[in-house]
């Protein structure tokens, strides 16, 4: 399945909203990234990613929200993950970087 990312800025709540879909992976993070990050610089705010429809990650996709985590936290801000499916939240946790991102709307992870 092929990934690809929708972003809209909520001006009311200023926040960044995207939607992920599909599989985040080594053909398709570099773009997430750039894609990300150009939006972010536009709108520097804290950005909510909805993980609804995230069907997959891999290592590559995971650096590629580091490298945006990284940017967003020089400027005080924050991304917060939700609606994320078990299997890619357990990802999150064996790496370590549930201590870096915040999460919203999950259910408890074993």
């Amino acid at each position: 399945m092929a990934f690809e990312f929708n972003q809209v800025y909520d001006e009311e709540n200023s926040v960044i909203n995207i939607d992920m879909i599909g599989e985040l992976d080594i053909y398709a993070a570099q773009e997430f990234k750039n894609g990300v990050l150009d939006f972010y610089n536009k709108n520097k705010n804290d950005i909510d990613i909805n993980c609804e429809n995230l069907s997959y990650i891999d290592s590559t996709g995971l650096g590629s929200m580091i490298a945006i985590l990284k940017e967003v936290k020089e400027d005080g801000n924050n991304i917060y993950i939700s609606n994320i499916k078990n299997n890619i939240r357990k990802l999150f946790k064996i790496t370590k970087l549930d201590e870096l991102f915040k999460f919203r709307g999950e259910e408890n992870v074993q």
